[in-house]
């Protein structure tokens, strides 16, 4: 059952003994500051947990489904995450 934003949130606020407003405010602050970091070409590691970094993804050529045409997909930066081997351990 996946977890939505509001209920991290309120997880965030039990689990610290904080309101919900200050866990949103720290939780956007640590989403804001991996992003940040991500748009500089920054990896982020959090030990235990895993590690955020920039990939890169190659041009390639692809196939409208429609008209069966070729078109070419320029290369892009995408989002990676490797989990640590805690995080790993704790999900096994």
């Amino acid at each position: 059952m996946p977890v939505n934003k509001t209920e991290l949130i309120e997880h965030i606020a039990r689990q610290a003994d904080i309101s919900k407003a200050a866990a949103g405010r720290a939780l956007e602050a640590i989403v804001g500051g991996i992003r940040a970091s991500l748009k500089k070409g920054n990896s982020v590691t959090l030990v235990g947990f895993g590690t955020f970094m920039v990939g890169k993804r190659a041009a390639r050529l692809g196939r409208n489904p429609r008209t069966n045409q070729p078109i070419r997909i320029k290369a892009a930066k995408v989002p990676k995450f490797r989990a640590g081997k805690a995080l790993k351990d704790a999900v096994n």
